[in-house]
Order: structure tokens, then C-alpha cells, then sequence
């Protein structure tokens, strides 16, 4: 475990007020085991729109299912795509309830705000009139907007809020937490009728009993003349993580590494049956489960790495990957059937030979061969993209070919995983780390990665299948740029210079995935794999179009000839027989 966790404490309470009925819901959530590390704690708060029929339903329907939904999202998504999607969905179905209503605005509306907090951070998703404060060493700051327009000095109305329109305006605010920080969340009902002063004070005044603190709190709005539904929430950051990386990792982290192992020496079950692989990174053995004799391939991390805290991030991070994303084209990887004593993990045993190797015994492959590999790769790597997983290490050696013509990839070693790249850690996460002649150059520019650096990545493996490995879409130059200027000057080599049977719509667009800027690239995977499987005029010119494309009257005017030609033809036999 770590030496200390994300731990806090909080207290909430809501009242009516002088209404007859309370429209206000709120909520906490705070998970155990890993999910506190990946997904963190969930505070909600929302408030039913007075003027709307069903704005207490509403109120309830978005804190509980943010709450509920918020950790049912995978892992690796970051903190705001969870919540961001969450929310989306959750207006879209409070929107189409409304329109039983005269007017949305009289339907299922309501004001939200959430906070998530997570590592040493506080996400923030917020819309309508609620507010967020944080009190520092007796500082009170106000952390988001209010969302309303004023009529008059008097009259003001919501301007923005959950379920009264299909486009959906959430603010995101993202701060950096502090221990002992204290986190106040109340409704209008609530900072309407109380001084900063006032709610500075009670905060930090609050000691044990944090609901009594709210409840004293809302009962003093209620006293300075509240007559709207009073609701708030305090939270007290006792400890935040110490920076030594995810939970997740911190139990296998402590695992010592595996000696190098021979065939017949058995580790923590696992008797190993041949050396697959050896590297500077890692070793590979084929090995089988001494109780079921299931084989399987055992990955153990170098020796010499053992004190490079972030290689053992990365090396966890390979099996963390495995089992959390599946699709037919990703090496799956396998559950320990015991308690493990060595640092390593398990993959199933993929039978074939390298794509590197396959294209060297398959210099000239069909262009429906090339497509259909191109497919299975995008395939795999859309499934990582949707749990919001970067390869970052796309290449031949690490694809795998079976004699059907099967497509597995299998490593995961350079993965940026989104939702684990927020946790803070004391070392310096390595960057580009994939192999430089696949590597889009944002990886060299120090630049963000995104899709497109994984697209780019697809785009040379494409290239070379239609070249026979023969070359690259930017010669030599491209590994030897540094600089932005050094890659505006690259030019993009043909592959009917090596292979002069690639058709012309293909070629450029392998050329668009391969573009030296990302923003020129394609925007999804689905596009360069639709242009690979039909022409797309932009990459032809009009002399390189199907008579059919370029002009179809010609080409039915043609079609009707021959056919007439031919019904003459039949006709003078008919006769002569």
C-alpha cells in the first residue's frame, strides 16, 4: 500500500426551507482498493429550477447517476472525458423528457455541479447557479461562475443549466489541492443569504461533525431571509497521495524482479519451456502452467532496470493495458492462477511470425492483402483509442501474422494511458518512446501525442506492406530531423517509386496518414481505412477517375451502345439460322 492515501472527510445537509418541497439532491462517493487512485472521490450537488414542473426529479436523475455512472466509465479515460460523456447523456435524456412540456424550460431542469477529486487535483464540472469554494489557510475563494443573466437590479434568471437544451455548456475547472485545503459546494439558497466572511468562518470553524457544520450553515441562510431550498456540502482534504505513482502499482511495484530463468526452472507455477526473446527491456519465455499445462508467454523485466522507477511504471503499465482493453487483434493478457512472488506477467502464446518477418517472405502482396491487414491493425488500435490508450509504438516487429492471416498486436510497453497519466509521480515520464522511423514527429518536437501520432504510425506500416519493406515515406531524412524546420522540408516519397503497381488512390491515401503535420492527417482511423477500400477523387485527378466518376451519362451512353451493338449481332444470326 502507499505510505499515505487520498483521505478526506465531509459532511453535507439540505433542507427545504420555506417550500414545501425540497428540489435539491446531493451526494458523495468515495470508492476503495484502486478505484480511489483511478477514479478518485465524487462530490455532486444539484439544484431543481423552481419555475420547472420536474426540476426535483431532475436534480435527483443527475446526482445519482453521475455518481453511479462516473465510475462504471473504464479507467484510462481522463477524469474530464468520463464525466464530460456522462453528463452529455444525462442532458440528452432529461432534454427529451421536457418535451412533454410546453417549454423545456418547464420540464426536467436543473443546476449541477460536481467536483472530482483525484491525485492533487480538483476537476470541476459546473453549470448553473451553485458554487464551489475552496478555503486555504483562512483564504476563501470562489471557484466557479454563475450562470445567470439580470433582467433588472431585482430579476435575474438561469441562463445555463442541465436539460434545458440539446448542446450542453459545462464549465471545467481543473486546481491543484493542497492538504488541509476545505471544499465548500452550496446552492443559491445558501451564498445568496451568507457573507464570504461568514463562510469562511463556519468552514474553518468546522472541526468533527462536518454535517452539523452544513446543517449550521444552511440554518443560518434560512435566518438572513433565504426563502429558496438551501443545500451545501464541506469537504476536508486530510492527506493527499504521496507522489510515488498509482496505488495500482504499488503493491506489484514492490514484487522484486525474476531471475534470469532456463528451460526447467519453475516460478510461481510456471515451468519455462523455451527463451523466446531477450533484450535490453525485457525477456520472453514460453511457459506452462505446471498444474494445467496450459502454455502461456511469461514477460519479466530487465535486471538492470530494477532501480528506474519510471521503466517498473512502464512495465506495470503493459499488463495493466492488457487486461483491461479486448478486441481479436490485441494480445490478451492472461490472470495469474496464484499470488505472484516475482515481478512478470502473462500473455497468451500467439502463434505466426512477425509482420516484419512476413513481409520479407512477401515482397509483392495484393493490394486486398494490404488493405485487409491495415484493417485488423486500425481494428486493435481503434479498441485501445476508445479507453483512451495510446500504442505509441506501432511497428512490424511488434505485430504478429498466424497462417490464416490473422493480425495480433502484441506490446504494449510505449502505451500512454490518459486516465493514469494524471496521477503525479516523482520521476520524469519518457516520452518518445517508440521506434523513430514509425514515429510521428510530434514525439521528436516534444509536442503532444494524440490519434493521428498512432495513425501516422499505421500509415509507414501501410507504406511499407505496399513497398515490401523496401522503404520509408520519407527516405533517411526523417530520422535525422530534429527541428520543425528540418520536417517542413521532408517530402513524401511516393510508394510507386518502389512499387509502381500501387494504385494512385491509395498511394495518396497512405501519403494524407503519413502528413507531417498532425492537423493535415486524417481526423479518425474509420477515414483512412474508407479511402484505402475506395477511390477518393481528391487523391486521383480527373484522368485517373473511372469514366463512370468522371462522367456518368458518357458512361450509360456507352453501356447502351454495346448493348444495342450486341442485341443487331443476335439478331442477323437469329436470321441466317
Amino acid at each position: 500500500m502507499l505510505p499515505q492515501d487520498l483521505s478526506v472527510r465531509f459532511g453535507q445537509a439540505s433542507e427545504a426551507g420555506v417550500k414545501p418541497e425540497n428540489e435539491d439532491c446531493l451526494g458523495v462517493q468515495v470508492p476503495k482498493g484502486d478505484l480511489l487512485s483511478t477514479k478518485g472521490v465524487a462530490i455532486a450537488l444539484a439544484d431543481g429550477v423552481s419555475a420547472a414542473e420536474m426540476g426535483g426529479e431532475a436534480a435527483e436523475v443527475c446526482v445519482r447517476s453521475f455518481l453511479n455512472d462516473y465510475y462504471s466509465t473504464p479507467e484510462t479515460w481522463e477524469v474530464k472525458t468520463a464525466a464530460s460523456r456522462i453528463l452529455t447523456a444525462i442532458n440528452r435524456w432529461l432534454f427529451s423528457r421536457g418535451k412533454d412540456f410546453s417549454e423545456a424550460s418547464k420540464g426536467f431542469v436543473c443546476a449541477f455541479t460536481a467536483g472530482i477529486i483525484k491525485s492533487h487535483s480538483l476537476h470541476i464540472f459546473h453549470i448553473g447557479d451553485a458554487r464551489v469554494y475552496r478555503l486555504r489557510e483562512g483564504e476563501l475563494k470562489q471557484l466557479t461562475d454563475d450562470h445567470r443573466v439580470s433582467v433588472s437590479k431585482d430579476v435575474s434568471y438561469l441562463a445555463r443549466a442541465m436539460g434545458l437544451s440539446t448542446n450542453l455548456d459545462v464549465d471545467y475547472v481543473r486546481v491543484r489541492l493542497e492538504e488541509g485545503d476545505r471544499l465548500l459546494l452550496c446552492t443559491d439558497g445558501v451564498h445568496e443569504h451568507l457573507s464570504a466572511n461568514e463562510i469562511a468562518q463556519r468552514a474553518g470553524d468546522a472541526s468533527e461533525d462536518l454535517d452539523a457544520a452544513c446543517r449550521g450553515m444552511i440554518q443560518a441562510a434560512l435566518a438572513n431571509g433565504s426563502r429558496d431550498n438551501v443545500s451545501c456540502q464541506l469537504v476536508v482534504i486530510d492527506s493527499l497521495p504521496d507522489v510515488k505513482g498509482a496505488e495500482i502499482y504499488e503493491e506489484l511495484g514492490r514484487l522484486p524482479f525474476p531471475p534470469p530463468l532456463s528451460p526447467g526452472m519453475v516460478l510461481d507455477g510456471y515451468e519455462v519451456e523455451s527463451i523466446l526473446d531477450e533484450s535490453a527491456r525485457s525477456q520472453l519465455y514460453l511457459v506452462k502452467d505446471v498444474e494445467t499445462g496450459e502454455q502461456a508467454v511469461m514477460k519479466t523485466p530487465a535486471q538492470r532496470r530494477s532501480d528506474d522507477a519510471a521503466y517498473i511504471e512502464r512495465f506495470l503499465m503493459e499488463e495493466w493495458v492488457g487486461r483491461r482493453i479486448s478486441n481479436p487483434h490485441l494480445v490478451k493478457v492472461l490472470e495469474k492462477r496464484q499470488q505472484a512472488q516475482f515481478l512478470f506477467y502473462l500473455m497468451e502464446r500467439v502463434e505466426g511470425v512477425t509482420l516484419a518477418e512476413w513481409m520479407e517472405a512477401n515482397p509483392q502482396p495484393e493490394m486486398g492483402v494490404v488493405i485487409d491487414f491495415v484493417s485488423q491493425i486500425i481494428s486493435g488500435v481503434r479498441a485501445m483509442h476508445r479507453k483512451e490508450t495510446l500504442h505509441q509504438d506501432l511497428k512490424p516487429e511488434n505485430i504478429m501474422v498466424d497462417e490464416s492471416g490473422r493480425l495480433t498486436i502484441i506490446d504494449y510497453g510505449s502505451a500512454f494511458v490518459a486516465g493514469i497519466n494524471e496521477a503525479e509521480v516523482p520521476f520524469e515520464r519518457q516520452v518518445d518512446l517508440g521506434t523513430r522511423c514509425f514515429s510521428a514527429p510530434e514525439y521528436v518536437l516534444g509536442r503532444q501525442p494524440s490519434r493521428r501520432s498512432d495513425l501516422f504510425s499505421i500509415g509507414v506500416i501501410a507504406y511499407q506492406l505496399l513497398t515490401g519493406g523496401k522503404g520509408h515515406p520519407y527516405g533517411e531524412r526523417l530520422q535525422k530531423a530534429q527541428g520543425i524546420r528540418d520536417f517542413a522540408l521532408l517530402e513524401y516519397v511516393s510508394a510507386t517509386v518502389y512499387n509502381p503497381l500501387v494504385p494512385k488512390w491509395i498511394d495518396g491515401a497512405v501519403a494524407k496518414a503519413v502528413n507531417v503535420h498532425p492537423d493535415n492527417r486524417y481526423d479518425a482511423l474509420s477515414e483512412l481505412l474508407a479511402d484505402l477500400k475506395t477511390p477518393n477523387p481528391d487523391f486521383m485527378g480527373a484522368e485517373g477517375l473511372p469514366l463512370i466518376q468522371r462522367s456518368p451519362v458518357a458512361f450509360w451512353k456507352g453501356v447502351s451502345g454495346v448493348l444495342s451493338l450486341v442485341v443487331l449481332i443476335l439478331f442477323f444470326v437469329l436470321l441466317k439460322g
